[in-house]
């Protein structure tokens, strides 16, 4: 088990969830203080156990005290960006759990027009690098039935 200093130091003091800055000297049992979420994400390769295997454990990550309790011991939901013009998008954290598992390239929402998609793809690859640091993945923006489709490539 790592301490709050390293996890935080190697998530750049950012809360997994939110996505938003963790203050290291703010009061572990305040809201917005740091905490260490040993449910986060399991490291890229890693997911369910295979017969006769065992799953690859969760990483910890470090996340604010609210946004930690919050979530509890149920699978965490990682919002899309309030100002990004996406329809039908996939859940986050289930999008990096599979490329992370199986690689490839997964469609993961539409857009209306191409500044949208631009805008949604860099967005998405910006949030899944701090997201899961070990998983490098680009983004690609297709033209499709009126649409723009943006999809997700493990690399």
């Amino acid at each position: 088990m790592s301490t709050l200093d390293e996890v935080g130091a190697r998530d750049g003091w950012r809360c997994w969830l939110c996505d938003e800055p963790v203050d290291p000297d703010a009061s572990v049992n305040a809201d917005l203080g740091p905490s260490v979420d040993s449910g986060g994400l399991p490291a890229a390769g890693g997911g369910k156990a295979k017969k006769g295997k065992k799953a690859a454990p969760a990483v910890e990550r470090l996340a604010h005290r609210a946004c930690n309790t919050r979530k509890g011991a149920v699978r965490p939901v990682v919002p899309w960006g309030a100002d990004l013009f996406v329809v039908d998008p996939a859940p986050i954290v289930e999008i990096v759990e599979r490329l992370g598992r199986t690689g490839g390239r997964e469609v993961v929402a539409r857009c209306p027009s191409r500044s949208d998609a631009d805008e949604a793809a860099a967005w998405l690859v910006d949030r899944v690098s701090r997201l899961a640091p070990d998983l490098p993945v680009t983004a690609e923006v297709t033209p499709g039935g009126g649409q723009f489709l943006l999809a997700l490539r493990a690399v």
